[in-house]
């Protein structure tokens, strides 16, 4: 703790009952004086200073014309029916990353920001949904999107001109590069300025004591009065009740603190309080890197910050702490977040990311349909994306939730969708999982729009002119688009009624199809001839091919490389349950697809890790839906480049595993592994309940494992009284890990209550694998998987072999 003793306010204490009796008293206050320039302070005394002007010069943005239209203000119509009302100014804002705007409902006016830092992408003409359906009204080129991370809707705009638009365009773009390139110092100091900025009430350049307890709370922190004021008045060098520049710079400096890392670096650099290179490359070899001179010098020259101690090879602290925060300090092994497995194995012996119902925005019973929710998830680095098709009048087929009051969609606009978006996150193949309820005219329309929209991206024909006996790899099929469909047998021709069915679960279907039915009073659209296939519609059916699963030995003995079978998660369950080294085996051949329950009307998801221990590489999710289970998924595909795709451990790729997912017996050469997880600190958590000063949050941190059953564990800290700032721990965690090869870890941090739910916080989410030893950041993300910066743990991990 750098921030003095934590006192809960009265009215908060009533209000959450909280239990105290193991709750540790903090340190008491830290009193000595500034810390030097170059140090963590250097962070604060940056944010203090960061006045427009600089903010801009730190941008290399001072003299661009671009920024200048946006920092004077632009009215724009938003544009989100076919009679767009009032326009609205928007403006950006001296920090250079914030937009300013102005709302008004039934004649009350409010103000809203949002960060540059939370826009994912910039797109020029009717290039959304939203454009394409209401903006009509304006040229095209008067029109753009701003395309936000995580569920956030997009937010389609119309300018007066063709000029003041594409200004916008060119300044989002070039805020969002210099976004992208901000090292984690710069976020501090932009985080920290917008504190002082939203405290500062008269905007005099000037904090009262009031303003400076406004900060702390804005910032997580409830300080004891009597503390507060103390440290107040000890700045305040000119006496007069306000602290000016570098009186604040001197206040934020014995804020932003790091006791905990202070530690650390005088523990390697002794009492002279610089690193030279051989005490960071022992700090190096601690961590379990690579520890050379010449590694340490680089790392000294990237991330120090005093040019006097570069050039003397030398590291202070200030350097030090940006070196841990950056991405080399990172608890992600960066060498992951790059192509670094082999992608010429088969499609079958990858995890593939996929999605259920990619379609949805929301729920499956009244939720909305989008051609958003598909460039969403082809953003995130989703692989297999389903498409539920109907009938639609005038011959164009739709998509939708069938037997439901979910919106309808084109077909035509959702392959038009998937054709700009297929390749932009990932370059290897996208599947197309065909739920198919049309007649043959309109499946034969179906698949004229896929060739005529997709070209040379949309596979046809098996690579080398014939199905070989096993399925192709990832790296063969590079930039290509392959469909999951049913297909034609031979001797068949589309008039023909044929069984495509696995009677088992089309009764599950109909059950769920029942049970979703008597929740609300709607007639099911009953599909024309869907037990028959266009010729059309097979022929573009290559690697993919749907067929019912009858029993495992008969699919071992009888099925082909290229056909698939589809289970719910309760079929998939009950397989790995009865059957699991059988339905590991199968997964070493053939690709399985794992879906959702169709009576989770909430499009809630499932847990994925049960599939993934047997092998299932198509395991569907709603991405729609954030929770533990999509930061499951998140987690798991968050290495090898993001790219969709991840070898899955030689034991589940082996056609003679002896491997079971319920018994995991002891392999050759294969040892469990001891994890321990020190939890020392965590750094500018977000506040929850920013309408209510007063609501400070009491955070804890858990550690989850999941794995195989034997594997799965959780446990957690005990919980920090009214600190989200800077709240220390300082504890051990162990768990013993029997399968590393397939375990994730889950870093949750929650606000503790005891009268109602504990309130998320924050996550991450990463392989065992991938996981770094020795003292780590960890960045947090939201609930939809956005980034929480700054807002980081500070851990110690060490994993060793038993």
């Amino acid at each position: 703790m750098i921030c003095g003793k934590w006192k809960k306010s009265r009215s908060e204490s009533h209000r959450r009952g909280r239990h105290r009796h193991h709750q540790q008293q903090p340190p008491p206050p830290q009193t000595e004086p500034p810390v030097p320039a170059q140090t963590y302070g250097g962070v604060a005394a940056a944010a203090a200073k960061l006045s427009g002007h600089r903010a801009f010069k730190k941008l290399g943005l001072t003299d661009d014309d671009d920024i200048k239209v946006m920092l004077r203000g632009s009215f724009f119509w938003k544009v989100k029916t076919h009679r767009p009302r009032k326009q609205r100014l928007y403006r950006l804002q001296e920090d250079g990353m914030t937009i300013w705007f102005e709302t008004r409902f039934k004649k009350a006016y409010s103000q809203h920001v949002f960060s540059i830092l939370h826009i994912e992408s910039v797109r020029e003409g009717y290039q959304s949904e939203g454009l394409r359906k209401y903006g009509g009204c304006f040229p095209e080129d008067q029109c753009f999107t701003i395309v936000f991370r995580g569920k956030r809707k997009n937010l389609d705009l119309a300018a007066i001109s063709v000029n003041e638009a594409q200004q916008w365009v060119r300044g989002l773009k070039k805020l969002m590069a210099r976004g992208e390139a901000m090292s984690q110092r710069e976020k501090l100091e932009h985080w920290i300025h917008d504190m002082l900025h939203q405290a500062d009430k008269n905007k005099d350049n000037k904090m009262s004591f009031k303003e400076i307890k406004n900060m702390l709370r804005m910032i997580n922190i409830d300080m004891n009065d009597i503390y507060a004021y103390r440290l107040f008045k000890e700045c305040d060098r000119s006496n007069n009740d306000r602290l000016e520049e570098y009186e604040i710079e001197e206040f934020c400096t014995r804020l932003m603190e790091r006791p905990e890392l202070k530690e650390i670096f005088h523990r390697y650099s002794g009492e002279d309080c610089v690193l030279s290179a051989e005490e960071l490359r022992e700090f190096l070899h601690d961590q379990g890197e690579e520890a050379t001179i010449k590694r340490a010098t680089d790392i000294i020259q990237t991330y120090e910050l005093n040019e006097r101690a570069r050039q003397h090879n030398l590291m202070m602290l200030d350097g030090f702490m940006m070196y841990l925060l950056s991405s080399a300090g990172d608890v992600l092994n960066q060498n992951h977040t790059e192509i670094y497995q082999d992608m010429s194995q088969p499609l079958c012996h990858y995890f593939i990311s996929s999605s259920h119902n990619t379609y949805l925005t929301d729920n499956q019973i009244g939720g909305a349909s989008s051609t958003e929710a598909y460039i969403r998830a082809l953003m995130k680095g989703c692989r297999c994306v389903e498409l539920d098709c109907w009938e639609g009048s005038n011959g164009e087929p739709i998509i939708y939730h069938g037997h439901t009051l979910t919106s309808k969609i084109l077909f035509r606009d959702v392959i038009e969708s998937i054709r700009d978006y297929a390749f932009k996150h990932s370059s290897y193949p996208l599947i197309l999982s065909l739920e198919n309820h049309c007649g043959l005219e309109q499946q034969s329309t179906m698949a004229r729009h896929m060739k005529a929209i997709l070209g040379d991206m949309l596979l046809t024909q098996p690579l080398d002119g014939d199905v070989p006996k096993q399925l192709p790899s990832p790296e063969q099929l590079k930039w290509k688009i392959l469909v999951k469909g049913k297909k034609l047998p031979e001797g068949k021709n589309e008039l023909d009624r044929c069984n495509f069915s696995n009677p088992e679960e089309e009764m599950q279907d109909e059950e769920d199809d029942r049970s979703i039915s008597s929740l609300q009073e709607i007639k099911p659209l009953q599909a024309k001839d869907a037990i028959q296939i266009s010729r059309e519609l097979s022929d573009v059916v290559v690697y993919c091919q749907a067929v019912p699963f009858q029993s495992l030995s008969r699919a071992l003995h009888n099925q082909q490389s290229n056909e698939m079978s589809s289970f719910s998660e309760r079929k998939a369950r009950k397989l790995i349950k009865e059957s699991g080294n059988q339905f590991v085996r199968y997964n070493t051949r053939h690709l399985s697809r794992i879906y959702p329950q169709g009576l989770k009307v909430n499009s809630s998801n499932y847990n994925p890790q049960e599939m993934w221990n047997a092998g299932c590489q198509l395991v569907a999710l709603n991405f729609q839906t954030p929770g533990a289970e999509m930061d499951l998924n998140d987690g798991r595909f968050s290495v090898n480049g993001s790219c969709g795709y991840v070898l899955k451990p030689a034991f589940l790729r082996n056609t003679q595993s002896s491997f079971d997912p319920e018994a995991p017996g002891r392999r050759a050469g294969q040892r469990p592994v001891a994890l321990t997880i020190k939890v020392i600190t965590a750094q500018q958590l977000p506040k929850l309940n920013k309408e209510k000063n007063s609501s400070i949050v009491d955070p804890f941190v858990r550690i989850e494992i999941y794995g195989v059953p034997v594997d799965c564990c959780k446990k957690q800290t005990e919980y920090q009284l009214n600190n989200g700032f800077n709240p220390r721990w300082n504890e051990t965690l162990t768990f013993q890990v029997r399968i590393p090869e397939l375990a994730l870890v889950r870093f949750v941090v929650e606000d503790y209550d005891t009268t109602s739910a504990n309130d998320f916080v924050g996550q991450f989410t990463l392989p065992l694998l991938s996981l770094r030893e020795g003292y780590r950041h960890i960045h947090l993300l939201s609930k939809d998987g956005t980034s929480l910066s700054p807002a980081t743990l500070f851990v110690h991990v060490r994993c060793k072999k038993m």
